[in-house]
């Protein structure tokens, strides 16, 4: 409270007090009824052991029987006891603030009753627990990018909380500047900053409210806001690459072995909380994380972008099923090549579009494979590896690899799109390009 720290400053000063007669220092009361007055006229939600009021605050300029509680320039809205026109010192002129400073009483047709004063600064010094000025220094910490600056001070910081490198992420929430809603009050750096924080590392809302000095629901509904602009604003950064531009950005390990190859799919779980309502528990129940999740299927070109996430399905589904129902069919070709693990049984959806089935070779009646297999196998192997590494890279949103909770789960498909298209902003994921 200001008026505390200006009354605890005059006792640090007290010797050699800076302010100029006649103010004065006065304690408070012993009285236990003459300390509660004092008390409830200061306003001091959390008073310190010794108060020292300046005389200024009094009537008499000190308490007295008439007048022995702090009355004056308190901050309450008192109305004057006279509206007067301001006069400020510096300029010596007098001007009329507004219409509301006009005498209450009714003037006569083209007079006005008008008075002037001295605004006097060590007036409005005094004036600590004015409401309005607090709201002020309020809004201004609310609204001043403190926490933006002060976690985003290199890229080390912006990959620790957002994913992305701190360039990256200027240049995004630049582009984010018209998606702001009026109802926040936060700058929208700190409002997108948040709600990355929440993907990278899935804190809780009440922490992250806490960090940004906001409520919970007002923290909620920035980041529900967020979560479907940025989901519309980076949709474009997974894009399904032209033939060209796969041939034209393939490592040297595909163009070696599989030089048609045209995405590496694969299908990853995230564990969610059991819901309460029956059907979707046995809907989302894995048997192979013996869990409830939502499984959903990724697809990533030789150079290691990701062109394709699907939505979130319930862990029960199948990855035929996945790979049928999500559309990544309708981008393929005559003549592609997918690179799939050996439980993707699709080889009858793929055929009917000519599309050609890359998995590794199993055991047929438990018959050794020969060298030549081998060989084959491990070649799939070395490649499709680059798929996991960018599943994994997904995973490093924590959203993703922790238990993805009942109210997050409507937003499910849309935080999948923006962790992807944020991993798609990073650096390059096979740098053995030609």
């Amino acid at each position: 409270n200001a008026l505390e720290t200006f009354c605890l400053e005059h006792q640090q000063f007290r010797k050699a007090c800076p302010c100029p007669p006649p103010y004065a220092l006065h304690s408070m009361p012993r009285k236990e009824d003459r300390k509660l007055a004092w008390l409830a006229a200061l306003r001091l939600k959390h008073p310190p052991k010794r108060v020292y009021v300046c005389s200024f605050h009094f009537i008499d300029k000190k308490p007295t029987e008439l007048h022995p509680d702090p009355e004056l320039y308190l901050g309450y809205d008192r109305p004057p006891p006279k509206k007067r026109r301001k006069l400020t010192r510096t300029t010596l002129s007098v001007t009329a603030s507004n219409q509301a400073s006009i005498s209450t009483q009714p003037p006569e047709p083209h007079l006005h009753s008008v008075h002037t004063q001295w605004e006097d600064p060590s007036q409005q010094d005094h004036q600590y627990c004015n409401r309005s000025c607090r709201k002020d220094v309020q809004d201004k910490m609310t609204q001043c990018d403190e926490v933006a600056y002060f976690i985003l001070q290199n890229d080390a910081g912006a990959l620790l909380y957002t994913g992305i490198a701190l360039e990256t992420f200027n240049t995004l929430v630049s582009t984010l500047e018209g998606y702001d809603n009026n109802e926040f009050t936060m700058p929208v750096r700190d409002q997108v900053l948040m709600t990355l924080m929440k993907l990278k590392s899935n804190r809780v809302i009440g922490d992250l409210s806490r960090q940004f000095h906001i409520s919970q629901s007002m923290a909620s509904k920035i980041i529900s806001h967020w979560l479907d602009k940025l989901e519309e604003v980076l949709r474009p950064l997974i894009p399904w690459l032209p033939k060209e531009t796969i041939q034209a950005t393939m490592p040297e390990a595909f163009k070696k072995n599989f030089p048609n190859a045209t995405c590496i799919i694969d299908c990853s779980e995230t564990l969610l909380q059991k819901p309460r309502n029956l059907g979707s528990r046995g809907e989302s129940y894995s048997h192979y994380y013996s869990h409830n999740t939502v499984k959903y299927l990724v697809a990533v070109a030789p150079c290691g972008l990701i062109m394709f996430v699907s939505a979130a399905y319930g862990g029960r589904c199948s990855d035929k099923f996945i790979t049928m129902d999500s559309g990544i069919l309708t981008y393929l070709k005559p003549g592609d090549e997918v690179m799939a693990d050996r439980g993707f049984t699709i080889k009858d959806l793929l055929f009917e579009r000519k599309v050609r089935l890359v998995i590794p070779l199993s055991h047929k009646k438990r018959r050794q494979l020969t060298e030549e297999q081998v060989t084959y196998t491990r070649r799939i192997a070395n490649v499709r590896i680059h798929v996991e590494r960018a599943i994994r890279r997904l995973k490093v949103y924590k959203i993703l690899s922790q238990i993805v909770s009942i109210s997050m789960a409507p937003k499910a498909d849309k935080i999948l799109r923006i962790c992807a298209a944020l991993v798609n902003l990073r650096e390059d994921l096979i740098r053995d390009t030609q």
